[in-house]
Formats: structure tokens, C-alpha cells, sequence
């Protein structure tokens, strides 16, 4: 079927095909769509030996029917330098060329870079002018022959007899396509948003369920089908239905589009968008455009954080909007567009430690709050009235949510990262603590006595109405003792007004006056004498570590107490340096909540974490390698990991750790890791530069060291290779299953990438989390006693096969 008769009379096609003898068949693709037009070079197969460059703007592959398009995809506004190459529609029209599939799950590149289908089968990315490999399939000597783009967008790579070695379909971005399923445990990934929110994604459970997540860990929808059906794959058909298949291929759980069937619609395709919404999309031939003809939650105001911090999504004429949380701002609507970008343009809330009079209650009627980070709300039983007295007394509550539907559920908010929805159907009313504004006195600017009856004085009056002299003096004594008063009442207020501030301002630095000013969810930074934090840890008695000690605030929180040696700073650089590091949020860091600078004293205040360090943990014999412990030891990996990326990619300014170590990772109550002691090296303790290495280069290479002792649970291994590694971890356990073998392999494969001596060859931290997450999957490192070889470091693909050498 020719792309005219897929896309109707609208969409014309003016074809030329010229047949050669090898295995390339070139046809210049033509056709016209809102008078637009495309110059590409229709390819069915491509031989071994073929590339594509990405400063050759009509160099686009595309697919024998004319729909799809593969190569070097439109450059974004923002990353003129960069490229990202995949799979797009090829439909004309700009607007409607949505990419269905990329490399390396949106993989950037230099625009001068190259994408080749090597002479060993391997389809490579190679970044120019360095010519790294950054991205590979793991097809060499598999007997690749061709590389073909199918009509149905499946870019596939083919041996002698036509079968397929490799095929895009096996490792969907944030699309499917019909024909094209979903099984445990790939996922769909929303387009990244470059904030605090940092992805939504469509998984698979191994129960097959299917899922939408904000940040793997909130589920906001859900496919519901009965617990005793085995779900073996989700599929996208061509007509339109999303469904849930078993092992015996019964529809166990379906979802249709409403054009559900419709013979006229010839184009289809299922995708979560950057918004976190999962929606089908059908291509109408009239207008050319894609039309929405599903989507999995109706209203885009119950997608989990959709306007981002300090925001609330509700609704007007033309449909979603973000409004600021603040009550000075709540009104200013900032459009539909931050409910597509996800982003908020909302200042932070007001820190309550810094109120100068007492703390109130904003009442959101219609409104449902909940806590963005961290993403854990507390419920309560209690009625609309004590919920609201319970938040206002209570000083870690900064907002709660009573159901007021008669079941007496109040949730109480302990962090100051909030967003929320309101509807008018929503019978909940939250409320949100905000600062008490002093009434205004004398609002309309006059003086006390400007409201009293005028009084004539006139002394010619006084002497024709016969008032006596002395009475007149009189008048005038009381006259000055009246202003007289009238000063001095000003003045003992004035003076009063100030000791009454300066001794607010002083309890603001004094914790054990107002227990909310040390409250571990403000993030306002809390500044202590020497002689406070010494009571807060009772004289330095409960050491955790070198010059770490355990304390515990007024209100009975713990914190911990860490004594910085040998730091010569200025007190504003030291400023300056301590809020940025206060000012780091991610689940993966611990909080820093004060500090004390004083010639001869300099701490730092954190939140305390219970579980103690990862190396204590490591060590404990009870642990052995059971299977959950393996799962675990891959979740602390990935936990640090993240917490690195956070802090390289996504601060103001990048923080380089400089000091990662075992005893640098905390364990919570939920054994999830903390990272701790970070930006320290860099942005306090100024060190002579010992090497050539960059301080995240640096990072990458202690972070590879770290792995290698979180898979052999050793300080020191002695091996110099994967193989090495696995041999020793599979000796050790007696419950290796084949999925535990892939999953270190992956850690120590990404471990040894990290430690190359020539930091080129180390991959980004962005690299390395795709690769933990199972997202990407990486080639096996070169040892480091054998000369060093530019082999591909990420690949496409989610690992199935070890290779055993």
C-alpha cells in the first residue's frame, strides 16, 4: 500500500524508483501536505557498510510505504550543537512528525556525527570528531546481512535467510506502534522536563499490570484485570485497542480508541507524553493532523505533580491551567502550557521559621494537596475542623487535606514541596499554614486625633464669648499634655516594637526557643553558636564516625553533627557555599539543615539516617546472596547512582562529590541509600588538583570503584575483569539464579567503564543510570592489564544473553 492510499487525497505522493543490483532500492520520496514538501531517499534495505551523516539534511531513510522516516531527527531550539537519531513520522507536515522510536532512548550527539551499519553487523553511533562509539546493537558476527525500515516503523537487522537478529521494536522509548507489544520488564519513558520532576513512564509488572508512574515509586493509574490471569505481553493493535494478553493470547484486559475499528483511520500509534498522560493517537486524513481518540486519565489534573512545585492544576474555558500555590499569587493563572511542560514558575513558598508573628491557615476550598517531594502523605481520622486545628498546632504539618465526604480523612503534608489539583466536583478543602499579617492601624494614614471634632480656638473668639483668660491657658495646658502623651505613647510603642522584633529575630537563631526553626522538613538553613550545637549533642558524646556525632533536637529529632578540619574560608564563602549545598533536594541526599561558622569552628548539620553505612551493611554476614539481596544491592547501586546525576546535571550549578565512599552512603529505615558528605571537596575544602582528571570525572571513577565493592561485598578484589568478578560472586552464593548473573554483570560490565584510565572512555552519569535502570546495556569493558580498544560503550537494547568467555 502506497502512502497516497494510506493517507488519502489530501496527502499526495509523486514517486521515482530506480532498481539497482545490490541490496539498496532508492526512491525519491515526494508529496506534498499543507503545501509543505520533503526531499529524502527512500531505502527498503541498506548493505553492511552504510552510513548516515548528520550534517546531510536530506539524508533520512525512509520506509518503503512513505511513512517513516529514519535518521538524524530536527534539532530542538534550545541544543542547536546537538542531535538525536531515530525513527519519525514522515507525513509532511512538520507538526505531525512525532519520532516513535530513538537511540539510546533520546541518546545526543554532535550534529556532525555518524550513524553506520558496520561491516560487523553492529549498527553504531559514532559521536564526531572524536569518534567514540557511544551507542551500539550487540549484533557483531550474528550473520547481519542488511539493515531494513518496515513499513509498520520496525527498523530491523536481517541475516542471509531474512530472519531477524535485531529489531527496534525490542526496545520501545515512549511508543508503541501497531503490531508492537510490551513485556516485564521494559517500559515507556516520558520526554525528560529538566526540573525537579524527572520522568513519568508506562511499566509492565511481572503481575503484568500495567502502570503510570511519576519517579517509580507514585502510581497514579492502573490497569485493573482479575489476579488470577497470567498477563504474558501488552499489545498495540492497528485497530486501535490496547490490550492485555495470557500465555494462551485471551484478552485478559482491553482498552479501544473511539475511532475504535474506523476503516478510514490508516495510522495509529500509543504514547505517554511529556505531560505523564498515556494516549492513543489517530491520524486524520482531512486535516492532517493527530487527533486523540484515547487517554488513560481523563482529567490531566490527577496526573501526579502535572504543574510541578508550589502549583495547583485546575480548569477554565479552554482547559487546564497551573496556578501559583501562594495565597499572593494564587490567581495569577500561568497557562495551559505549564500543564504540558510539567514545569512550574512558581516562587518557593515562604519559609514558616521566618514568620514574625504567628503562623494562620490559607483555606483551598475544592482542593486536593499532596506532598512532591518527598511523595509520602500521612492519613489521619479526623473531622474538617480538627484537621485544620491539628496542622496549625502541629509544627512539622505545612498543609492537610480534609475528604469532608463524611469520611473523616485528613492528610497532613510534612514537607514544603507541594502541588495539588481543585475541581468543583472535589468536595475536599485543604489548608496550607502561611505567615499571620499584622492588622493595619490606622489603615487610612491619619492621625488619632483627625477623627475627633474640630475644635475653634480662636482667641478672638474665646475673648468675644467672654471666656477668661485663665481658662484659656488651661485649654492650651491640656492642649500639650494631650501631644505630650500622645509622643510619648508613640515612642514607648516604637521602643517596644523594636525589643519585641529583636527578640523574635534572636529566637530565630535559637532553637531550643521554637522547635519548628529545627524542624528536618524547613529548608530554610539554621545558623547555631558552638555552644548550642554542644548542647544539641550533649558534649560531642554519641561519635557515629571521625568527627561525626550524633544530636537531638528540643522536639526529639535526631540530627547529626558533622566538624569540618582544616577548612580556611571566608565566612561568605562559606555562606555561599553551605546553601548551595542546603539547597540540593533529591531522595537520594541526605538534608542539610545548619551550620555553625566561628574562627575555630565549623559544622555542618544533616538529618540523621538510621541504618548506618553501606560498608557496615555490606559486611554483615546475615546478608549472604540471597536473591533479594542481590535485587537490593542493584537498588543501592541505582539509588547512588541517581544521586550523583542529580547533583552533576540537574543543580544550578554542578556539585561534584569528591569524596564517594561506602562510608559516604546511609541506609534509611527502607534500606534505601543516602548519599552524604558531598560538594564538600569542592566547594569548602580547596585542594591542589592531583591529577589531570576533572573532580566528575573523578566521581565517575570512584563511583566505578564503588560498584566493584558493592558486588563482592569486598573493600579490595584483586580481579581486573567482569568475568572475574561473576566467577567470584557465583562461587559464593548458592542462589545464583540466571536473572541475579545478568543483573551484576550489568554493574560490574558499567564498574570497570567507569575506572578507565583514559577518561574519554568513562561514560556520562547519565549513561550509567540508563544502564542500571536496564534501559541501555553495555558492552563488555576492556581488562586492565590488556591494551585499551574503543569498543562501544552503551547499546540499545535491554541485556539477555551473558556471554561467558
Amino acid at each position: 500500500m502506497t502512502l497516497k492510499n494510506l493517507l488519502g487525497k489530501s496527502c499526495g505522493l509523486h514517486c521515482f524508483k530506480r532498481f539497482s543490483d545490490v541490496l539498496v532500492v532508492v526512491l525519491f520520496l515526494c508529496y506534498a501536505c499543507f503545501s509543505g514538501f520533503c526531499d529524502t531517499f527512500n531505502m527498503v534495505s541498506v548493505p553492511l557498510g552504510f552510513e548516515v551523516n548528520g550534517l546531510d539534511k536530506n539524508a533520512n531513510w525512509v520506509s518503503e510505504n512513505g511513512v517513516f522516516a529514519f535518521g538524524f531527527l530536527e534539532k530542538d531550539a534550545d541544543d542547536a550543537d546537538e542531535r538525536v537519531v531515530g525513527i519519525r513520522y514522515n507525513l509532511g507536515d512538520k507538526a505531525a512528525n512525532f519520532p516513535v522510536w530513538t537511540v539510546g532512548g533520546g541518546l545526543r550527539v554532535a550534529k556532525n556525527s555518524t550513524f553506520r551499519l558496520a561491516m560487523d553487523g553492529r549498527l553504531v553511533l559514532i559521536n564526531n570528531p572524536n569518534g567514540i562509539i557511544v551507542w551500539s546493537t550487540n549484533t557483531s558476527s550474528l550473520g547481519v546481512r542488511k539493515a531494513t525500515l518496515l513499513d509498520n516503523g520496525n527498523l530491523v537487522l536481517l541475516g542471509n535467510k531474512d530472519e531477524v537478529i535485531w529489531e527496534s521494536f525490542g526496545s520501545p522509548t515512549n511508543t508503541l506502534l501497531p503490531g508492537q507489544s510490551l513485556h516485564y520488564p521494559l517500559s515507556l519513558r516520558g520526554p525528560s522536563m529538566k526540573s525537579i520532576l524527572s520522568y513519568y513512564s508506562l511499566v509492565i509488572r511481572q503481575t503484568g499490570e500495567l502502570e503510570l508512574v511519576w519517579e517509580h515509586n507514585i502510581t497514579y493509574w492502573r490497569s485493573h484485570f482479575s489476579s488470577s490471569a497470567i498477563v504474558k505481553e501488552a499489545r498495540f493493535d492497528s485497530v486501535g485497542v490496547l490490550g492485555l494478553y495470557d500465555d494462551g493470547k485471551k484478552v485478559v484486559w482491553s482498552m479501544s480508541s473511539k475511532d475504535f475499528g474506523d476503516p478510514s483511520v490508516t495510522l495509529r500509534h500509543l504514547r505517554i507524553d511529556q505531560d505523564g498522560n498515556l494516549r492513543i493517537y489517530s491520524w486524520d486524513n482531512v486535516s492532517c493532523t493527530w487527533k486523540v481518540g484515547w487517554q488513560a486519565v481523563k482529567d490531566q489534573c490527577h496526573v501526579f505533580g502535572s504543574c510541578g512545585l508550589y502549583s495547583v492544576c485546575g480548569y477554565n474555558s479552554t482547559g487546564p491551567v497551573c496556578d501559583c500555590l501562594s495565597p499572593d499569587s494564587l490567581l495569577r493563572s500561568i497557562g495551559a502550557s505549564a500543564v504540558d511542560t510539567g514545569g512550574s514558575v512558581c516562587k518557593k513558598m515562604v519559609d514558616l521559621g521566618n514568620c514574625k508573628m504567628h503562623t494562620s491557615m490559607f483555606i483551598m476550598k475544592q482542593t486536593v494537596l499532596y506532598g512532591l517531594y518527598p511523595p509520602h502523605d500521612i492519613d489521619m481520622l479526623l473531622g474538617e475542623e480538627a484537621c485544620k486545628e491539628y496542622c496549625l498546632n502541629d509544627t512539622t504539618c505545612i498543609a492537610a487535606t480534609s475528604a469532608n465526604d463524611g469520611s473523616g480523612l485528613c492528610t497532613i503534608k510534612r514537607t514544603s514541596f507541594i502541588s495539588g489539583y481543585r475541581n468543583p466536583s472535589v468536595r475536599s478543602i485543604s489548608f496550607l499554614k502561611v505567615c499571620s499579617v499584622p492588622l493595619a492601624v490606622a489603615a487610612h494614614g491619619g492621625d488619632p486625633l483627625s477623627n475627633s471634632q474640630s475644635v475653634s480656638l480662636s482667641l478672638g473668639g474665646l475673648r468675644s464669648e467672654g471666656v477668661s483668660v485663665k481658662k484659656f491657658v488651661g485649654v492650651i495646658a491640656l492642649i500639650v499634655l494631650l501631644t505630650v502623651s500622645v509622643l510619648v505613647s508613640i515612642q514607648f510603642s516604637l521602643f517596644w516594637f523594636i525589643y519585641h522584633r529583636r527578640k523574635i529575630k534572636a529566637q530565630t537563631r535559637i532553637p531550643f526557643g521554637k522547635d519548628a526553626q529545627m524542624n528536618p522538613h524547613y529548608s530554610v538553613l539554621i545558623r547555631l553558636s558552638f555552644e548550642e550545637i554542644e548542647e544539641l549533642t550533649d558534649g560531642f558524646a554519641s561519635p557515629l564516625g571521625r568527627s561525626v556525632f550524633r544530636g537531638t533536637l528540643p522536639n526529639k529529632i535526631p540530627i547529626v553533627a558533622k566538624v569540618l578540619h582544616d577548612v580556611v574560608v571566608s565566612e561568605k564563602d562559606f555562606r555561599v557555599a553551605v546553601s548551595t549545598l542546603g539547597g540540593t533536594h533529591h531522595r537520594n541526599l541526605v538534608s542539610v539543615k545548619g551550620f555553625c561558622f566561628e574562627p575555630r569552628h565549623k559544622i555542618l548539620l544533616y538529618e540523621y539516617v538510621p541504618n548506618g553505612s553501606l560498608d557496615k551493611w555490606l559486611s554483615n554476614s546475615e546478608h549472604g546472596q540471597q536473591e533479594q539481596i542481590l535485587q537490593k544491592r542493584l537498588d543501592i547501586a541505582l539509588g547512588v547512582a541517581r544521586a550523583l546525576a542529580y547533583l552533576h546535571s540537574e543543580c544550578q550549578q554542578c556539585i561534584t562529590h569528591g569524596n564517594l565512599s561506602l562510608e559516604n552512603v546511609l541506609l534509611d529505615e527502607n534500606l534505601a541509600p543516602k548519599l552524604t558528605d558531598f560538594g564538600l571537596q569542592g566547594l569548602l575544602i580547596k585542594k591542589a588538583a592531583s591529577s589531570s582528571e576533572s573532580p566528575s570525572e573523578r566521581d565517575i571513577y570512584m563511583l566505578g570503584q564503588m560498584f566493584v565493592q558493592i558486588v563482592t561485598c569486598k573493600r579490595e578484589f584483586a580481579g581486573d575483569n567482569v568475568q572475574q568478578i561473576l566467577n567470584h560472586v557465583y562461587q559464593e552464593s548458592k542462589f545464583m539464579t540466571s536473572d541475579s548473573l545478568k543483573m551484576m554483570e550489568r554493574i560490574a560490565r558499567i564498574a570497570f567503564w567507569c575506572m578507565q584510565s583514559k577518561t574519554f572512555l568513562r561514560p556520562s552519569i547519565d549513561e550509567v543510570v540508563k544502564v542500571l535502570e536496564g534501559t541501555l546495556s553495555v558492552d563488555r569493558p576492556p581488562s586492565f592489564g590488556l591494551p585499551q580498544r574503543h569498543d562501544s560503550i552503551i547499546e540499545s537494547e535491554v541485556v539477555t544473553e551473558i556471554e561467558v568467555e
